[in-house]
């Protein structure tokens, strides 16, 4: 069985100690547990660990979750997967954050969708840097025109990017993907200097991450362990 307080402890210990090696501020970056497919129970273990961030991936598990545990009022909930526009006002209503905003239709149905008593809904723009088929996301040249377009928008607020990039030839020194989203989100700083987080990173990659400028790393498998489905 998968001990998931000690799993967080050394996950923990390990960004630290990346941190202290690259001459990052530990605090400037953030864990997010992925606790998709995972049961409640695992959640609450791990919130009983000290874990207050959490992501899912499809719209009505992180609704259905969201409800379960809405005693817990300090979790933070994000959605980090693909989103359809059927599906937004579950996600507008649950999420405190949204990862994967890849077109303007989407930002305005959580914009219009948003209650106004939950305050602004933080969003990040998806690039698909490593321009891979099978992943979601809009191409770096389309970046300040949607960042444009969203914030214009009520009820969002933009504070970064997400890339899921591909460590192409096995650099993981370099990692030359990782690399230009690190100057992607500098590009959007200098219009938009609030948006400042660059989520980027899981399980198998995290420290390339890290030293490309990584804010949010999005930790699954390390934490929770593996899933039926083969996703991250």
């Amino acid at each position: 069985m998968n001990n998931i307080a000690e799993q967080l402890r050394l996950a923990y210990q390990n960004i630290k100690q990346n941190c202290q090696q690259l001459h990052i501020i530990n605090d400037s970056v953030q864990l997010i547990a992925v606790s998709k497919t995972k049961p409640v129970a695992d959640i609450l273990t791990a919130y009983q660990a000290g874990q207050r961030k959490f992501a899912e991936n499809y719209p009505q598990e992180l609704a259905d979750k969201q409800q379960l545990l809405a005693e817990k009022a300090d979790i933070e909930w994000h959605f980090i997967g693909p989103l359809q526009s059927n599906k937004t006002r579950l996600v507008a209503q649950s999420a405190a954050w949204v990862h994967s905003i890849d077109r303007l239709k989407i930002a305005k149905r959580l914009a219009e969708q948003r209650p106004e008593s939950l305050g602004k809904l933080k969003v990040l723009i998806q690039i698909n840097i490593s321009k891979e088929a099978s992943k979601s996301g809009i191409a770096p040249d389309m970046m300040l025109e949607l960042a444009e377009q969203i914030s214009a928008l009520p009820q969002l607020e933009l504070k970064g990017l997400m890339a899921i990039p591909k460590a192409k030839d096995d650099n993981a020194e370099t990692g030359p993907d990782f690399l230009a989203m690190q100057h992607l989100s500098t590009q959007l700083q200098q219009h938009y200097p609030d948006a400042t987080e660059l989520s980027m990173g899981m399980s198998n990659d995290w420290p390339i991450a890290l030293k490309n400028g990584a804010t949010m790393i999005r930790l699954g498998t390390v934490i929770f362990g593996k899933r039926d489905k083969n996703e991250e």
